[in-house]
């Protein structure tokens, strides 16, 4: 046996030792295969309308005449909110926001067409429980479409009234007509910029989960020793087996993901399929080797799960899914590229919703990479803690 064959049988066997640790306990494939694919499906069946419509909301019309209700039919009318209760006061409506029958509630003053009519001044005010941030903000969205519709009927009529014609007083209040064209979601389906998200950023929290505990677990047991003796007392060879195995079930289950956002539910993909499933597979190596780079620097269980998680749950709020980081603070939006699905998600976004050739991302797909070479400088620690282990709870 020459010195290539005895190293690829120390490798394969350090993979069997890999495998047969995800085969002795369910729970390593319940977290790896059927969460993320059940969440899949949950999310993608949950945001299948795209947005949540018909929102529950009330009225409060204090002027009850043929402007205010015509307001509240306009409101009713709407796409996103759905008037279920009509209510007399504040303190009533108030009432069912804390009770969290509706999301928010429009109130019109008294006298109110007679104030508008006449010239004086009157004020809409309208109430959006913010503590639901997606329910909330949609709601806020057409209280106040509906409140700026509102100020132009009114102007409208008071000028018809004075003797204006109907043509000049449409070019009055509205001088400018705007056109939307929305590119890349031109339904506006909210689901389409989520799931594809969510659903990454989940995958990556799981792959960062099990990476941890199926390297640290090793030491805490005190069989590291052991693990590393299979692998012919090489970190790296070690490391590898642990890593192989998991790396093939996450990226079919990531590819699995994509085909059914993209062939299931027909989410846009423009660009290349190729790409993306690229894209997917490099953001397993990246979070693969981002989680080994942290048991690497802190090599306790505890400890490093913790961190994990608090990085995987932040990249929901600082990879640029819900707020973009050209509006974040400096040092936080550099942090966000610290992130291996925050580079997924510029792929996405520049491939599949705008189809952009693969050149433009090139650099993202060069930072994943980049991921994957950084846990080479710190695994001699962990090579360190594996052959004298020591537990510290």
């Amino acid at each position: 046996m020459n010195f290539k064959q005895l190293h690829t049988n120390k490798l394969a066997n350090s993979v069997i030792y890999g495998w047969n640790q995800l085969c002795s306990r369910p729970v390593y494939l319940m977290l790896m295969i059927v969460v993320p694919l059940f969440s899949t499906f949950f999310f993608l069946d949950f945001m299948n309308e795209g947005l949540p419509q018909k929102l529950p909301s009330a009225i409060v019309d204090q002027d009850n005449t043929p402007v205010s209700r015509t307001v509240t039919r306009n409101l009713d009318a709407s796409e996103l909110v759905d008037i279920n209760y009509k209510v007399n006061t504040y303190a009533e409506a108030m009432d069912l926001v804390k009770q969290g029958k509706i999301y928010g509630f429009f109130m019109i003053p008294r006298n109110f067409q007679s104030d508008a009519e006449a010239g004086r001044h009157t004020t809409i005010t309208y109430y959006t429980n913010m503590a639901y941030f997606v329910p909330g903000t949609l709601s806020y969205k057409s209280f106040k479409t509906t409140a700026v519709s509102t100020k132009g009927v009114i102007s409208s009529a008071s000028l018809i009234e004075a003797g204006v014609s109907k043509s000049l007083v449409s070019n009055m209040v509205q001088p400018v007509v705007t056109q939307i064209h929305p590119l890349g979601n031109p339904w506006a389906n909210y689901s389409i910029y989520l799931s594809n998200s969510f659903l990454p950023g989940l995958l990556e929290l799981i792959i960062f989960q099990i990476t941890a505990f199926s390297i640290l677990q090793e030491i805490k047991r005190g069989t590291s020793v052991k693990w590393l003796h299979v692998s012919g007392n090489s970190i790296i060879r070690a490391v590898a087996g642990k890593l192989i195995p998991q790396f093939f079930i996450f990226a079919i289950v990531g590819l699995c993901m994509q085909g059914i956002i993209y062939g299931f539910w027909h989410f846009p993909l423009k660009g290349s399929v190729w790409a993306m499933a690229g894209a997917m597979i490099m953001l397993v190596l990246s979070s693969q080797a981002f989680a080994l780079a942290v048991v690497s620097i802190i090599p306790n269980l505890r400890f490093a799960l913790s961190i994990l998680s608090l990085f995987g749950i932040l990249a929901f709020s600082i990879a640029g899914f819900s707020f973009p980081c050209e509006d974040m603070y400096g040092p936080i939006a550099i942090f966000s590229y610290m992130m291996p699905v925050r580079h997924y998600f510029l792929i996405y976004i520049n491939v599949a919703l705008n189809g952009y050739p693969v050149y433009y991302v090139r650099w993202q797909y060069v930072a994943m990479l980049m991921f994957t070479l950084a846990p080479l400088a710190f695994m001699w620690k962990l090579k360190k803690e594996s052959a004298n282990p020591v537990y510290i709870p």
